[in-house]
């Protein structure tokens, strides 16, 4: 994505990245960076929480009028927790057990399955 938007730049056309991998993002040199704290996959807002999400979205388009340069990063003040324990906590196979490790890959191995119907529905579809 981080590519994406400089390629949109270098042809005319504003961007912003909403992201939560703030050394990846940097280092591709995005013109514009929203940096929110938060697990992998949550750059748009905590899951199921609107205000959340639109608290971002209004930070993100704030960023893109109003940045001051090239490469511009702003952190978001939303926080995932008050403390930084879940950094530990997050997708830590250490901190896992064995049955939690499972249920977390049958997890996922559902949700693969709902997405590769959907995607065959679609495409059925055209």
């Amino acid at each position: 994505m981080s590519l994406v938007a400089r390629y949109l730049e270098e042809n005319g056309i504003p961007s912003v990245v909403m992201g939560c991998a703030k050394d990846i993002v940097e280092h591709c040199g995005v013109p514009r960076f929203v940096f929110s704290d938060f697990p992998l996959g949550n750059a748009a807002g905590r899951p199921n929480d609107p205000q959340s999400q639109a608290d971002t979205l209004e930070l993100a388009l704030r960023v893109l009028e109003t940045a001051p340069g090239p490469r511009t990063t702003v952190q978001s003040r939303q926080r995932w927790r008050d403390d930084a324990q879940w950094k530990l906590d997050f997708s830590n196979l250490d901190r896992l057990s064995p049955e939690e490790i499972a249920k977390r890959r049958a997890d996922f191995d559902v949700q693969k399955e709902i997405a590769r119907k959907k995607r065959q529905n679609s495409h059925a579809a055209e």
